[in-house]
């Protein structure tokens, strides 16, 4: 055989029958508390993967990839901005917008909204807010007619549907005869959405944008900004550093990782928390197979001093003990990633079979926004994942190796 003499007898001491089962015992659970961590490393990241692009995906379904707007909050001549956006390649679409905050009433009822006034035709090309509507369409938003599409949440708080009429008060003032009276105009309902987020079901509204410049007492023609579609939302740093360029300092140019960023920070940390939490998980299980070779050094005291008698040096010794325990580690590292990356995989119909089978359901529709949970597996985290789990039990093996090429051999085999 041409191997090594260190990887031949290290070899030969994980398959070696002990006179006790107690060592192989602890090597099993050894290689099973690997391979339950690095198995719940890679189901639960997945997971957290996979929730973070379902919210990524709903927030992005109703605000845009990147947005234009004015120094100064208003942009005329939006349709010449428009053509000179997308006329860059990574850019699909854009839309205008009108964007306010007020106060809607029902009656009684009073509620907080952001209004966003859009052109209905085409706002489908730049959001999902007409594929999530529950009742009418978008573009039941005629202008003129003074038609309003609320979130299902706020329609519900002020309570009305579709058909009703509400109030939509501004922050600005009119003078009139009797006094400073705020502007005022009377909506009709004409459609509910709803993405499953409440920061948009329980404060969004919208209205044709030339309704909105009229409330709003636009100049006509006079737009806040316009929205973009990207071709891909993850090149949107570089689209908008292009456009930047494009349009000079007369214009403020945001994509989505600026305007959520805290959001996106806070999925990141939260992501990045798990994984240390989780890889303490493997470090307790790499615990074992220290336990593992200190036993297997003891029990090995004579065969080691021989070892040494025969010219071997401390070296090839510590070599001997590393390899056993990289063994083990790379088995339990293998064995989790089989078994994880699989059941991440098919996630939703597992939990779906377990759901049936118990009778629950563990993200009620009622209570969680997302409540089916999916998994997001990427071959290079799983694959990071893997080499940190690996080299914490390449760590572990450092101290029983060392201590096992400290043997002397005139010690050792005294009482033999």
């Amino acid at each position: 055989m041409f191997q090594p003499k260190e990887l031949y007898i290290g070899l030969r001491y994980t398959r070696a029958k002990r006179k006790t089962h107690f060592v192989s015992f602890i090597a099993f659970i050894s290689i099973a508390g690997v391979s339950l961590g690095v198995f719940a490393l890679i189901v639960v990241l997945s997971v957290m993967n996979g929730f973070g692009n379902e919210l990524r995906d709903r927030t992005l379904s109703m605000t845009s990839h990147a947005t234009i707007t004015g120094f100064d909050g208003t942009m005329s001549n939006w349709e010449e901005n428009a053509a000179r956006a997308t006329a860059h390649s990574g850019v699909i679409s854009a839309a205008p917008y009108i964007r306010k905050e007020v106060m809607m009433s029902n009656g009684r009822r009073v509620s907080g909204s952001l209004v966003r006034g859009i052109k209905p035709e085409a706002e489908k090309n730049v959001s999902m807010v007409a594929e999530k509507m529950v009742s009418g369409e978008i573009t039941d938003l005629q202008a003129g007619e003074y038609g309003i599409i609320l979130g299902r949440e706020l329609a519900n708080s002020l309570g009305v549907y579709e058909g009703d009429r509400v109030t939509v008060i501004t922050p600005q003032a009119s003078i009139t005869a009797v006094g400073v009276m705020p502007r005022l105009r009377r909506f009709k309902v004409v459609g509910v959405f709803e993405v499953g987020m409440h920061e948009f079901d329980s404060a969004m509204a919208y209205m044709h944008i030339e309704d909105a410049g009229k409330l709003f007492t636009l100049d006509e023609g006079k737009v806040n900004g316009i929205r973009l579609k990207l071709v891909d939302l993850f090149d949107a740093k570089r689209v908008t550093y292009d456009l930047d360029k494009t349009f000079g300092e007369e214009f403020w140019i945001r994509d989505w990782t600026r305007q959520h960023r805290n959001f996106f920070k806070a999925l990141k940390t939260e992501k990045t928390v798990m994984f240390i939490i989780l890889l303490m998980v493997i470090a307790v299980a790499a615990l074992n197979i220290v336990s593992t070779l200190v036993m297997t050094v003891t029990d090995k005291q004579a065969d080691i001093a021989i070892l040494r008698a025969l010219g071997m040096t401390p070296r090839s010794i510590m070599a001997i003990f590393i390899i056993q325990g990289t063994i083990i580690g790379l088995f339990g590292t293998l064995i989790g990633v089989a078994a994880g990356v699989p059941v991440a995989l098919n996630v939703f119909e597992i939990v779906s079979w377990v759901e049936q089978l118990f009778q629950t359901e563990f993200l009620p529709a009622d209570v969680y926004y997302i409540s089916d949970i999916t998994a997001d597996v990427r071959p290079k985290e799983v694959f990071t994942y893997a080499v940190a789990a690996f080299a914490i039990t390449i760590l572990a093996t450092i101290y029983p190796a060392w201590r096992a090429a400290r043997t002397m051999p005139a010690e050792a085999l005294h009482y033999e």
